[in-house]
């Protein structure tokens, strides 16, 4: 395991699970929760998934990532779009497991330039990449100009 020095720390809190509230320690973050319909929940409306909040902190993180790595080759990554889809369901080895796909799109940037400066991102910089990585399966997938 990789060692960190810390730059920023945060928490939240859950209670009643996935059919419960998740609040920030700041409070900016303060949702109600529901087991979708799907994986047979109530589906209850207006309220959201540990899915939901994964995919949205994986897409913001990503899109950072992509950036910073952007400007240290002088290239402009900042309009980029990262759209983080998060799939459920059951492991063959017992339990669940997720699935990741980051769809990169920047019409600004080459197709082989946004190629380039994604895989850097994944690999090599994005902490969610690093924790998911040999885990998750995660799939990137590029559309530049």
């Amino acid at each position: 395991m990789d060692s960190i020095q810390v730059v920023y720390t945060t928490s939240a809190t859950a209670t009643g699970g996935r059919n419960g509230h998740t609040r920030s320690q700041d409070g900016q973050v303060s949702v109600d929760l529901s087991v979708p319909k799907a994986m047979g929940g109530p589906g209850k409306p207006a309220t959201t998934t540990p899915e939901d909040l994964f995919a949205a902190g994986y897409a913001a993180c990503f899109g950072g990532a992509l950036d910073f790595v952007a400007k240290q080759h002088k290239k402009n990554a900042s309009g980029a779009s990262v759209t983080c889809t998060v799939s459920i369901g059951p492991r063959a080895a017992g339990g669940f497991g997720l699935a990741v796909k980051l769809r990169v799109e920047d019409g600004s940037l080459p197709q082989q330039e946004l190629q380039d400066l994604a895989m850097e991102a994944h690999e090599k910089v994005c902490p969610y990449s690093h924790a998911t990585r040999n885990n998750v399966d995660v799939q990137v997938e590029v559309q530049g100009a």
